[in-house]
């Protein structure tokens, strides 16, 4: 492509898909380190159990054994940190215990670490783990989301009743009289089941410490390696920030599950200098349904008071979050700051209440999964207004439209501003690309043949780039939510970008190569784009909430414009023109109204040769950073509609049509975006119809621990979708436009299937997932 034409906006082939297509790619598990030595870690069988002894000797002198560690080991070290610190309504701050790296007295779920063993071959450590013997003393778990408070069994003695926090947004008074006093109130009690992530590469870190320096390098499949080095150095290991270098290389998926700073690795990382050998751990499968962070799992009551008309009222809302048996990273922000700040959605509800009681269980914990508390919240919203709907005996797009929010910027009740949005023409393009008009004809047909039909709607909107910083500092956030981003310019007019933003499959080498290549008007070979090593990029913030275009994106951009600013000057001096006189475009200064100019590779070459240069000015080299605080919130939306056949025999649903425009501000690259719509749509679609990570309620053990339980979605679950991503309304507060589409798809996806799966069937609820012996229980429950 000819750089004059622009890269912004064009379906550019992603530059990173040769290497991953052809085997090329380097992932953590491909490294080898001399010296390799491997780790093992033994799990606990039980849910909730005290450990009264724990014999290693056995196991130490097993063949190829280096070390064996237990809690003891650990017991002068910090815990894993929860980085959002969350307040009670009462106003005291969360119940946070320690998160160990090893279990100390207790174990707290199935699969909770209780052992490290390193040894020469993953073999001989797992076999030397076999000789470990584990004197437990087995106590009555604590499993059931709805029922922990006040279970008679305590997770942590510091929360004797399992409430980690009740946390509430808005006015409960005025709400609870709006309620009271409307026409009509519908309500609805579900569960937002429990997702395990299942990337297609499991965890894995490979550490070494080098004793030569005393210093640590640990390559580790996750989405933030900057984070990861912060919070294991400071607030667990007290290993000086600049002796530690995290290298996150390529990685197979994360979907949130790898933002977080794990016992594994960080385990790893303490005893690879006791070992004195580098220390390689995978997890295998089975490891990874255990131990990586879960999604979802809340129990919520909602209430939407309207007017006779069907204009919202009131929303009124009460969640238990299942925090699982510690805090994760994230885990106390998801259900509360990210959650419940969206439950006005795209209406103008004028009055909003949400009660959240955040309870610890003895399950894995639960942390940001795709969309994190955006899906939980549209869940709720979108449910409660196709309910409304019916109810009421109107239209499901009539009620939504009668409700939208028309003018903008828009304070919602629930702490945010939308910048901009067009709700009304999203769900009117929807229905015109879902043929709404002719469902009326493939409703009979289907009944012609015995089966249901039904369609509905999902009119999302979401809150991506977490900003900005001191105002999620005032929330509870312990960390920034900045990006930094650094453009090198080479002498010969290359350019290398170093991005705090991590890629696990988003395309960022080919998306921010077209934003620089687009700026500098220079072909986009000539970018390279560096992330995921901490002893490279000067600081970052990872990849999650769909930041990575809107917020690193723009630090890129601010540095660009750095680069531009500096070479106009320089330029400047090659012409002997005043710098206010330059002008840049398509890769040439140029000085206006005269036909002087000077290409952008003569002005790098000059900035690293600087013979005729201003140097009294300006000092050599062409390289500049920025970091990016973003001043809001950017606010992607759309309309889902789905439409489904089920058969009232069996129970199963099968989609027949699938719907999806979405509001994106401007697109760079509209190829990756409408693939990341598709996958987003499939894990949707799989939560609403296929996955439900469940545990047995006595024994606390995990019941769907594999795939022959699990039911990951399968190309023929899904229909052919038909997106519309092109005709959106950019964001007003960054220079791109942009704002954010990684998550789109699995927040909008699921209500929209239980609403046509509801329609289909003219009842009122179905739970997620609405498998086939769900959905024929419901049909029997209503014919009784």
């Amino acid at each position: 492509m000819n750089a004059r034409q622009g890269f912004i906006g064009q379906p550019v082939q992603r530059k990173e898909d040769a290497r991953f297509l052809t085997g090329r790619g380097q992932y953590t598990d491909d490294m080898i380190q001399h010296g390799q030595t491997y780790a093992y870690f033994l799990r606990s069988p039980y849910a909730h159990a005290r450990i009264k002894g724990i014999a290693i000797d056995a196991a130490k002198a097993a063949p190829g054994v280096l070390g064996v560690y237990t809690g003891a080991d650990f017991r002068n070290v910090g815990g894993l940190p929860c980085g959002w610190l969350i307040t009670s309504v009462d106003g005291t701050p969360m119940k946070e215990p320690k998160h160990p790296i090893l279990c100390d007295d207790k174990a707290l779920y199935v699969g909770d670490a209780v052992a490290l063993v390193v040894a020469e071959t993953y073999a001989q450590a797992k076999e030397a783990a076999a000789l470990i013997e584990v004197d437990y003393d087995e106590l009555v778990p604590v499993v059931d989301t709805a029922r922990a408070k006040n279970a008679g069994s305590s997770v942590h003695e510091s929360a004797p009743d399992n409430v980690c926090y009740t946390w509430t947004i808005g006015d409960r008074a005025d709400v609870d009289a709006a309620v009271a006093a409307a026409p009509h109130v519908s309500k609805l009690s579900f569960r937002n089941n429990r997702l395990i992530p299942n990337a297609i590469e499991p965890r894995c870190a490979n550490a070494v410490y080098n004793p030569s320096d005393e210093s640590y390098t640990l390559h580790v499949a996750n989405q933030n390696p900057h984070v990861e080095r912060l919070l294991m150095c400071a607030f667990v290991l007290g290993i000086p920030e600049h002796k530690m270098r995290v290298v996150a290389p390529d990685v197979g998926g994360g979907f949130g599950s790898k933002i977080f700073l794990y016992a594994e690795e960080t385990a790893i990382t303490w005893a690879s200098k006791h070992v004195g050998r580098p220390i390689k751990w995978t997890a295998d499968r089975s490891e990874a349904f255990l131990t990586d962070a879960h999604g979802r799992d809340h129990v919520t009551t909602a209430e939407l008071a309207t007017d006779k008309d069907g204009r919202f009222l009131a929303l009124r809302v009460h969640t238990t979050a299942n925090l699982g048996a510690y805090l994760s990273t994230f885990a106390s922000s998801v259900p509360t700051i990210l959650y419940a700040t969206l439950l006005a959605g795209q209406y103008a509800t004028p009055k909003i209440f949400c009660e959240v009681i955040g309870v610890f269980t003895n399950t894995a914990p639960v942390d940001a999964y795709r969309g994190a508390g955006r899906p939980e919240a549209t869940y709720v919203v979108e449910r409660m207004v196709e309910t409304a709907a019916r109810d009421l005996g109107i239209d499901p797009a009539e009620i939504r439209r009668r409700n939208f929010i028309k003018t903008f910027p828009y304070a919602t009740p629930v702490g945010l501003t939308y910048d901009t949005g067009d709700f009304d023409t999203m769900l009117t393009r929807g229905q015109e690309l879902a043929d709404v008009a002719g469902f009326a004809a493939r409703r009979a047909a289907s009944e012609a043949k015995g089966l249901k039909r039904g369609l509905g709607y999902s009119a999302y909107i979401e809150a991506c780039g977490l900003a900005p910083s001191n105002i999620a500092g005032a929330l509870g956030a312990r960390a920034g939510l900045f990006e930094a981003g650094e453009v090198r310019v080479h002498p010969t007019g290359k350019v290398t970008v170093f991005t705090g933003s991590h890629s696990h499959g988003q395309g960022h080498e080919t998306t921010f190569a077209q934003i620089v290549a687009d700026k500098l008007g220079i072909p986009l070979d000539d970018v390279n784009i560096e992330h995921g090593d901490t002893a490279k990029v000067l600081f970052g913030m990872g990849t999650y909430g769909s930041r990575s275009l809107s917020v690193g994106g723009t630090a890129i951009v601010k540095a660009v414009d750095k680069v531009i600013a500096k070479g106009k000057k320089i330029a400047a001096h090659l012409m002997e023109a005043a710098d206010t006189d330059v002008e840049f475009e398509d890769g040439v200064f140029k000085v206006a109204g005269t036909d002087k100019s000077v290409p952008f590779a003569s002005v790098s070459l000059t900035a690293y040769v600087p013979h005729n240069y201003p140097l009294d000015k300006l000092e050599p080299g062409l390289n500049e950073n920025a970091f990016y605080d973003p001043t809001n919130f950017t606010y992607p939306s759309g309309t889902y509609i789905c439409e489904v056949e089920v058969d009232p025999l069996t129970g199963v649903v099968r989609i027949e049509r699938f719907t999806a425009v979405d509001d994106f501000g401007n697109i760079v690259n509209p190829m990756i975006v409408e693939g990341q719509v598709h996958g987003g749509l499939a894990q949707g679609i799989g939560q609403a119809l296929l996955e439900h990570g469940q545990y047995d309620t006595d024994s606390g053990q995990l019941l769907t621990g594999s795939y022959m339980d699990y039911a990951m979605p399968r190309a023929d679950d899904l229909p052919h979708f038909v997106v519309e991503t092109s005709k959106g309304t950019p964001c007003t507060h960054n220079p791109l436009g942009v704002k954010g589409c990684g998550e789109a798809g699995a927040i909008g996806s699921p209500p929209a299937v239980i609403n046509a799966i509801c329609d289909a069937l003219g009842l009122r609820d179905m739970p997620m997932p609405a498998t086939p012996h769900t959905v024929w229980q419901a049909m029997q429950s209503r014919t009784r």
